[in-house]
């Protein structure tokens, strides 16, 4: 296929679509390494084709609510919200295969939930990276939904998707649909979706005045909105073959397309709003729309607000794509399509895409995370907010961690002091390798205090005021930086390490309340 460098969309307002709808007749579902959940509901439902279910068991945190407004679409009449104002982020964790490429969409319906008339606004974050912010308050006033969809690369066993509070935000972030579609490898396959992914901006089909386009006409589910402006519109006369196209667009979007008379260049403004600087990534779908023959095709050249995007693109009935990856944008956008000298038809375009290029914000270190993990689920009662990244967005680390900056994140300090914290403290605790303050004093923590003889950059180690049980860590006595350890009122037994009660400076305190014998 011939292709350019290109750029992404913008984190602007997401598009939107009619409320009201009846269920069709149920169909084959999407890959099966996909996942639609229907959010705050216990049932599954099958509508548009699809099958959506309870999303019990991908998050253990927030309350659903039903709504009571007469006919709306049934996967939309409940949803999950977040009144919890002391969490930093509210996480649904979906299991992936690690590199498999992955379309992410949330809808949103706010439907008076919370006893208002205004949707709140808040952030969205896939991973450790701010996705947008989530305003739905413009789609609400006229009776839409709004959704937003990113194309991302799982970066390990789990990809998860998080709302959380921003400065705008007045009642509770609550969410309606979440769905994950598992995409072919060679889907958008231009850009190094390690290092950015991909926001929709625009997806349309042009000259179409129909419903959007979907499955199972769209085998990811990617939505094609119609788009019309003053230009003829022109049907098709054959059919492309979608796989033929990297991006494998549905057929349906092919169906019509726009044109201009012979000589003419054709001029495209699109998408109707005003983008923001920034780099995007642009896929455009051309056919020409004549019954098949040896003179249907024809040739033109193609610009974006002046600039050569392609030259001299042969379209025929078998269609093509263009593509750029990187391609800067700012404020609205025109496309111009210029014939070549002497082809008889004006320019022809069926369909196109925008998404602008997200920079993704770097993850955590994946044996910190797997290391903080285990420590919550030896926690009978972790704050709420310990799912997703421990560490990113840096606004949005979990409660009680704080990190390292740079591309991987690594934990340095845990302080969960007398939040209530009962369980036990797991022997993972060892994978945090760069940790210098353990901090878990006056909760009810109970069990063994694992080895530690790894961790050896902690410095300060405060476990008093619990019900930990067992000997005196001997590992303790190797970690050289260690200055401070509290231990006092718990059932400890055994022998301070004679090398920790010599450690000049050291703060030591082991009583009362344990049974330790001190080596002189």
């Amino acid at each position: 296929m011939p292709f350019l460098p290109s750029p992404r969309p913008c984190l602007s307002p997401s598009s939107s679509y009619v409320l009201h709808s009846f269920l069709s007749p149920s169909v084959p579902s999407l890959h099966p390494q996909s996942f639609l959940l229907n959010c705050g509901s216990t049932d599954e439902i099958v509508t548009e084709n699809l099958k959506f279910v309870p999303d019990e068991g991908f998050i253990s945190v927030g309350n659903s609510s039903t709504l009571k407004t007469p006919n709306l679409l049934p996967i939309l009449s409940t949803l999950r919200y977040f009144p919890d104002e002391s969490a930093k982020k509210y996480c649904y964790v979906i299991p992936v295969v690690k590199g498999g490429k992955y379309l992410i969409k949330t809808t949103y319906y706010y439907g008076g939930f919370d006893g208002g008339n205004q949707p709140p606004v808040f952030d969205q974050i896939i991973d450790g990276s701010k996705w947008s912010t989530v305003n739905t308050t413009g789609d609400y006033a006229n009776g839409l939904t709004s959704y937003y969809e990113i194309v991302v690369v799982a970066m390990g066993k789990t990809i998860s998707i998080c709302l959380a509070r921003n400065e705008m935000t007045v009642s509770s972030p609550f969410i309606t649909v979440l769905e994950l579609e598992n995409m072919d490898a060679s889907v958008y396959n231009s850009t190094d979706l390690t290092k950015h992914a991909l926001n929709v901006v625009a997806r349309h089909s042009f000259g179409s005045n129909d419903d959007i386009v979907s499955f199972p006409d769209d085998r990811y589910n990617r939505f094609w909105q119609p788009f019309m402006d003053s230009n003829p519109v022109v049907e098709s006369h054959s059919n492309i073959t979608p796989s033929d196209f990297w991006n494998m667009p549905p057929l349906k979007v092919f169906n019509s397309a726009i044109t201009t008379s012979r000589g003419k260049t054709l001029q495209l403004l699109w998408p109707n709003a005003s983008l923001p600087s920034s780099n995007y990534y642009i896929a455009l779908y051309f056919q020409d729309n004549r019954t098949p023959s040896p003179y249907s095709w024809r040739v033109f050249s193609v610009s974006i607000n002046g600039k050569k995007f392609f030259n001299n693109l042969n379209v025929t009935t078998d269609g093509v794509m263009v593509y750029g990856a990187h391609w800067p944008l700012s404020g609205l956008t025109e496309i111009d399509m210029t014939p070549g000298d002497g082809i008889p038809v004006g320019p022809v375009i069926s369909a196109g895409e925008i998404f602008q290029m997200l920079p993704l914000g770097g993850r955590t270190l994946t044996r910190d995370v797997l290391g903080m993990e285990d420590l919550a689920r030896g926690f009978n009662n972790p704050p709420s907010d310990w799912s997703g990244d421990p560490c990113l967005p840096k606004n949005h680390s979990w409660t009680g961690v704080i990190c390292t900056t740079g591309k991987l994140a690594r934990v340095v300090t845990l302080n969960l002091t007398k939040i209530g914290l009962a369980g036990s403290l797991s022997p993972s605790v060892a994978n945090l390798t760069a940790l210098t303050h353990l901090w878990l004093g006056g909760n009810k923590l109970s069990g063994p205090i694992p080895d530690m003889s790894e961790m050896n950059e902690l410095q300060s180690l405060r476990l008093e005021d619990n019900d930990f049980e067992g000997s005196f860590p001997e590992s303790l006595g190797q970690l050289m930086n260690l200055q401070e350890i509290y231990l006092q009122n718990n059932n400890l037994n055994g022998t301070v390490p004679g090398t920790l009660q010599k450690r000049l400076g050291i703060n030591l305190k082991v009583s009362p309340g344990n049974h330790f014998s001190m080596l002189a």
